[in-house]
Formats: structure tokens, sequence, C-alpha cells
């Protein structure tokens, strides 16, 4: 029953939920490219008024951050690369051959026995993983690959873990607020916040035959190091994957 319940389990993360991602604006260099004509603004003419942030609404944010950066881990991978670059010196005295490499992102907690979804592009051909929480490590194994969704599942072993309240990305609005939550290079958690901008967007950011984009398009700023965290809604839910 258990193994029925992690499959189907991660057969939803994959096919529903989070298949809701998120990108940054920032990069798209293709909307800050493009040139448009401005009318000019009457001196006379009054610019739109917007209510501030409140004490109140503050609060929310507080909170939302607090139930969910615990469930954020930090995630190091060690991978094999071909050392491609030409040296004069390793043809007369060898050398050359394949180097290690260190990469690094976030992943999210969804169970309390230590199931955690981040990125594909984050763990791919990763020879070892290591997930880091709270100060401690484990070493992880993964579950289940979908790089036509650049989502994928590992499993760390440890129990009573703080995991993520799921929530549900086609609830969102356009307009509404999200916290992005990463925990880059094993350092304290990161929270930024923005606006949904858009929902469903289809950039053609994923390779393979048949990619799946279905992003959530927001304005809150995302570091490399947070690629694989958490987009969660003002409740503290978990909403999307940040890529």
């Amino acid at each position: 029953m258990k193994r029925t319940t992690i499959q189907t389990l991660v057969v939803s993360c994959i096919a529903g939920m989070f298949g809701a991602f998120l990108f940054n604006t920032l990069t798209l260099k293709f909307y800050g490219n493009a040139k448009t004509n401005l009318p000019e603004i009457s001196r006379n003419a009054q610019m739109a008024k917007y209510p501030g942030i409140t004490a109140g609404d503050n609060d929310g944010f507080v909170r939302a951050a607090q139930l969910s950066t615990s469930s954020v881990v930090f995630i190091k991978t060690i991978s094999e690369s071909k050392y491609n670059e030409y040296d004069i010196f390793d043809f007369y005295f060898g050398g050359g051959g394949n180097r290690r490499v260190a990469g690094a992102g976030s992943g999210v907690i969804f169970t309390s026995d230590g199931y955690i979804v981040t990125n594909n592009h984050v763990i791919e051909d990763a020879e070892t993983i290591e997930v880091i929480h709270e100060k401690k490590s484990y070493k992880a194994k993964i579950i289940g690959l979908d790089p036509s969704s650049d989502l994928a599942i590992l499993k760390i072993e440890a129990n009573n873990l703080p995991n993520i309240r799921l929530g549900r990305s086609k609830d969102l609005h356009v307009g509404e607020w999200v916290i992005a939550v990463g925990n880059p290079f094993n350092l304290t958690s990161t929270v930024t916040a923005g606006i949904v901008s858009a929902k469903g967007r289809n950039i053609q950011l994923l390779g393979g035959q048949f990619p799946l984009e279905s992003f959530i398009q927001t304005d809150a700023a995302i570091n490399p190091g947070n690629s694989g965290g958490a987009l969660v809604n003002m409740n503290g839910e978990l909403v999307g994957i940040n890529t």
C-alpha cells in the first residue's frame, strides 16, 4: 500500500500540481529588448495610486515564510564531465580525460519520510546527490525523473521531516502574491516576494521531444541557487517549483 501511494504521489506531482513552474521575468531578454513607442505624459496627468502594504499584510508574508522555509533543502551534486580543452602538455605528457564537477540547487520536502521534489536539471547526470537539511547531510537516491517537465523526485532516509503543505496551482489568480523560497549553497533560506504575472506560459525553455510547459510567471527574484525551490501562496502552501 505504501509503495502504491508513493507511486501515485510521484505521478500526481509530475502530471499535476508540480507541472506549474516558475520563471523570472528578468531573464526574458526577448521582452526586455522589445521596442515600444510610449505616449507622452502630460505634466497635469495624475498617476494612479495603489494602496501600500499594511502591517497586517506584512504579517501574512512572515507567516507564509515561516511555514515553508523549513521544508526547503540544499542539494549538492557531483558529476563527471569530459574535459575537452586541448592542452599541448597533455599531448606529450598525458593527462586530460574526465573531471569531477560540483553542482547545487534547492529542493522541497513534500512527505515527512523523506521524499523531495526538485528540478531535473539540478540532479541530471549526477553520480552522487547529497541533501543538506538543518545542518544534517543525507545521501539521496533518485525515485523518478521527468525531463519533459524538468522535475525529479528524490528520497532520503529520514523521518519526522517538516514536509510542506500542498496547494493547488490552478487556484492561483493573476495579481495574487506569491513567495519564492530557496536554500542556495547551504546558506540561510532566502525568501523573495512577487505577484503572479501570468499563468500557463509556454516559452520553449525545455528540451526533449515532448516538453510540457505550463509556467507561472512572477516578478519574484529567483537566484540560480534557488532553482528547485518552492513557490508558495500566502498560506505557505506549495503551488510551484522554481526554475
